[in-house]
């Protein structure tokens, strides 16, 4: 048991921000892993890459970025990819992540690429998996690594969507060579915002994990969301909802105890929080794992 423990003590880590940065390298809490925001440290020097270097010396380091938009149609950006890999080779991250999305567009005429500062949903199907897979190749053979995928939380869709969102990620992952990064809160939220209750979005959550191909996913995320007037936001700003707990529980029961991450991007609360949230999803893997708790 306490093997047990240890191995998925190191599987936890927290999305280490600015509020925590000095806290954490005071105090060195037990965690698996940081994460960092990737465009946030494309400077070669100055005090964020140093602090970024400082929790290098102690903890991996997982890069997520936001900015890749692996799913426009007018292709990467030369500039973006190049900044990356030189972090990456810097860096030596045990991770790197971006997003099913897009945000570049082709400007008219002489106008350059325009860029929405949002991560936008693709469609599903076909053409845009082939936009994907050919963008994802290109990111890999640039980093001269795997790097991991994750499902966006949409608050539109598309007509032209003609296969479902488990099966997109699953040709992508075969296609590619990509990792899956699971963001459990992500599946739960687009199911709220569908109109299912709480329960309901639980069930459809399950469903949809149950449909992704095992062996796919490198990473899980859990973060909490917020409960609007008509619509769930998924703001990173609050504990995780007891229906990501269970939807969690079920993804470990499929996919064995993978590197989980607590996200928390607004309202940023004390660390001890964060890593009281980290400690929960550590109890959710052992007794998912139990069989007795099973």
């Amino acid at each position: 048991m306490a093997s047990r423990q240890q191995s998925i003590q190191a599987q936890l880590g927290i999305g280490w921000r600015q509020p925590h940065y000095d806290l954490l390298l005071q105090t060195l809490p037990p965690l698996g892993f940081l994460e960092l925001h990737s465009e946030n440290f494309f400077a070669d020097g100055g005090a964020p890459l140093a602090v970024l270097m400082a929790g290098r010396e102690h903890y991996p380091i997982s890069l997520h970025g936001v900015g890749l938009s692996l799913g426009s149609a007018c292709g990467l950006d030369p500039w973006h990819l190049d900044r990356l890999a030189a972090l990456v080779e810097r860096v030596e991250p045990v991770r790197v992540s971006d997003h099913a999305s897009f945000a570049r567009v082709a400007g008219a005429g002489a106008r350059t690429d325009v860029h929405a500062s949002d991560l936008l949903p693709i469609e599903f199907n076909r053409s845009s998996l082939d936009v994907m897979v050919s963008h994802v190749q290109q990111v890999q053979e640039r980093l001269n690594r795997q790097i991991l995928v994750e499902n966006l939380s949409a608050y539109i869709g598309w007509d032209a969507d003609d296969m479902s969102e488990p099966e997109f990620f699953n040709q992508l992952t075969q296609r590619s060579g990509c990792g899956l990064l699971l963001d459990v809160n992500n599946l739960v939220v687009n199911a709220r915002n569908r109109g299912a209750n709480k329960g309901e979005a639980a069930q459809q959550a399950q469903t949809w994990v149950d449909a992704v191909r095992v062996g796919s996913v490198g990473e899980l995320h859990l973060a909490g969301h917020a409960e609007l007037p008509g619509i769930v936001i998924d703001d990173h700003g609050s504990r995780v909802s007891a229906e990501v707990w269970r939807v969690f529980a079920h993804a470990v029961r499929r996919f064995g105890p993978q590197p989980t991450l607590i996200e928390w991007d607004t309202d940023v609360p004390a660390l001890e929080v964060l890593l009281g949230e980290a400690d929960l999803a550590r109890q959710v893997m052992l007794d998912s794992l139990d069989p007795v708790a099973a």
